[in-house]
């Protein structure tokens, strides 16, 4: 049994659209961000980087909405998203004022972490343009119904951004259910971006309201504590030691009771050894049924940024691509997440053929 039923191909012209903020990535490769003499410069955003794996990985049409301030850094930023094959129209260009006063384009400085030191992040991107989008400022109805889409994917950052964020995404996911689209949502808990506008409150005042209006919600174990109050018992949300997910079958299960709406219910499990050696896997819930990805422990890691965002996408193609098996459709999501974390960069550069060879067990033995 199917766990969920997108619209058929042949009536849309996405498979995906993605709302949220993409944000320059500037990185110090092995280095720390407060000693750095040089970045290499990405492109990276929660919501972004789902859309550019299911393209690039996965062969899916996509597309973005979202802003950029129209200047050279916003020219660069479209300049990636055109590489990664991901559709652009739906992008606003808002006037630059010249110093970035009342627009800008947010940057993100992210060291990647190593050993007993973890990666840390640090964001800039206060009066971006991505966080004044308002609800109106999309033609939600022609984009859900002229021209079609089977699935919206969103989350918690950028809900987190701004006021008209959040209202822009409650629109979005009211639009996309009115014309049969599926909308899955990542919680994504960030402290930082919560802090300023009432904390972990805030986060679950907006959160619970949005969950109202999501198909296939997706989080890790904090994420469904700070943002829908849903405790993992005995279990530190911070990370420590192999994760079971016994605990977080109990914790879904009481999501879904708060939130029959919700038809699949997946959570990524990390246990962290070191900011370069974690346990990963997943479990996923549909029907009233539990599928768990397999469990990889000590996964060496490059860089750890992207890597729940390509559970996401790989889960979201075993459901739109595979029959809406859950079983496959987890196994997907944890391998893609696994590959996404051995090269640097928020987004998946793994292909199609290395997720499945993962999924059916393949060794990391050298391919010539």
């Amino acid at each position: 049994m199917s766990a969920v039923t997108p619209r058929p191909k042949d009536e849309c012209r996405y498979d995906l659209v993605s709302l949220g903020e993409i944000m320059l990535r500037l990185d110090p490769g092995e280095g720390r961000v407060r000693t750095a003499r040089s970045f290499r410069a990405w492109e990276g955003g929660g919501e972004y980087n789902v859309a550019r794996g299911l393209r690039r990985c996965f062969g899916l049409r996509t597309a973005v909405v979202t802003a950029f301030a129209d200047n050279e850094v916003g020219r660069l930023l479209e300049d990636f998203v055109l590489q990664g094959g991901v559709d652009t129209s739906f992008i606003t260009w808002m006037p630059y004022d010249g110093i970035g006063r009342s627009v800008r384009n947010g940057l993100n400085f992210t060291e990647r972490g190593f050993g007993a030191r973890g990666a840390v992040g640090t964001s800039d991107r206060g009066h971006s343009a991505a966080s004044q989008l308002k609800p109106d400022d999309v033609d939600w109805d022609h984009l859900f119904g002229t021209l079609g889409a089977r699935w919206l994917h969103t989350g918690g950052i950028y809900a987190a951004l701004s006021e008209t964020a959040a209202q822009t995404v409650e629109a979005a996911m009211t639009a996309a259910r009115r014309h049969g689209t599926i909308v899955s949502y990542d919680l994504n808990y960030r402290p930082s971006l919560w802090k300023a506008v009432g904390g972990q409150d805030r986060a679950r005042e907006v959160n619970r309201r949005l969950a109202g209006l999501v198909d296939v919600m997706i989080g890790n174990e904090e994420d469904f504590t700070a943002c829908l109050g849903f405790e993992v018992p005995d279990t530190d949300i911070h990370g420590g030691g192999s994760l079971d997910a016994g605990k977080f079958k109990s914790m879904i299960e009481a999501a879904v009771q708060d939130y029959p709406n919700f038809k699949v219910v997946a959570t990524t499990l990390r246990g962290v050894r070191s900011a370069t050696v974690n346990d990963w896997g997943a479990v996923a819930w549909a029907g009233g049924s539990f599928a768990e990805a397999t469990h990889r422990p000590a996964l060496e890691i490059l860089d750890r940024v992207g890597g729940g965002d390509s559970f996401a996408s790989g889960l979201i193609f075993g459901l739109l691509e595979r029959d809406g098996d859950l079983a496959l459709a987890v196994e997907y999501g944890a391998a893609h997440g696994a590959l996404a974390m051995t090269t640097p960069g928020d987004t998946s550069m793994a292909s199609l053929k290395e997720v499945e060879a993962l999924v059916k067990g393949s060794s990391a033995r050298v391919q010539r």
